[in-house]
């Protein structure tokens, strides 16, 4: 059973109210995604750490629900000082 776009995109905001989600069905299948978040909840983490949010925001469907996703993750840019 496929992932909806939405419902990914439900599983991280509920985790990361903050963040900004961009999904891509990347095979028009509903099993391989690529996602751009950003949130401030990863700033000062690792690139590794942030996937560890994301999958946990997920609830443990990766791999099953959802076979595939391609991870982009940031913190927002800081603006500089005027």
């Amino acid at each position: 059973m496929a992932m909806a776009v939405n419902e990914i995109e439900a599983l991280i905001k509920a985790a990361l109210p903050d963040a900004r989600v961009a999904i891509e069905d990347l095979a028009g299948d509903g099993d391989h995604y690529a996602a751009t978040i950003v949130s401030e909840a990863f700033r000062g983490k690792s690139r590794v750490q942030q996937h560890q949010i994301v999958y946990a925001a997920l609830r443990g469907r990766m791999g099953g629900e959802l076979h595939a996703l391609a991870l982009q993750t940031s913190a927002p840019e800081q603006e500089s000082p005027r």
